[in-house]
Parts: structure tokens; sequence; C-alpha cells
């Protein structure tokens, strides 16, 4: 999985033309840990969309701009636009239905 920057967030995830899902995350956290190879799962499974991550310690504006309080969090970007989103750990297959994908 792919980290990305606050300042290429834009690029990366809002003004991408596929879905991305977007995992906010930190080093420290366990449960964040215990996601990083379902969120492997889901990259190398589904080529149809893009799956990023963003330590919220390193950007936390960013997260401070869609509501992060609790990590890890998913977010799914379709357009621009944030469309779903699922909160804590879980196996790719319930994160996949969580996000309606």
């Amino acid at each position: 999985m792919e980290e990305i920057t606050d300042e290429m967030f834009d690029e990366r995830v809002l003004k991408n033309s596929r879905p991305v899902v977007v995992d906010f995350r930190a080093e420290w956290c366990g449960p964040c840990q215990m996601l990083g190879p379902e969120l492997d799962k889901i990259a190398a499974s589904r080529s149809d969309l893009d799956v990023v991550g963003v330590d919220v310690d390193k950007a936390p504006m960013r997260a401070a701009d869609y509501g992060i309080t609790s990590i890890p969090a998913v977010l799914l970007f379709r357009g621009g636009a944030e469309v779903g989103r699922a909160v804590g750990f879980m196996p790719a297959e319930r994160l996949l239905a969580a996000l309606g994908l």
C-alpha cells in the first residue's frame, strides 16, 4: 500500500478517476498494523481501485478535514467525494462490504 503525504492527497485521491480506498492510520496503532495486510489483499485483488495510506501523525490537518477521531479509519472516495467509511479492524471481505464494494 502506498503511503501518501498531505501534499499528494488532492492528486492521488480527490482528482483520481478511479475509486480510492484511503486508510487513515498511525505507526503506533496496533489495529492499524493488523489492518495493513487486509488492505494489501484488497489492493492485490481489486485492480479497479487504488489503495493508499495516510499517517495521521504526519497529516493531522487532512485527518481533521475528514473528521477522523478514531483509527484505523478507512474511507472510500469516488470522483473526489467520500462515499463510504469504516472504522476499526475488520477482515478484507467485511471491509469491502462495509464500504459498499
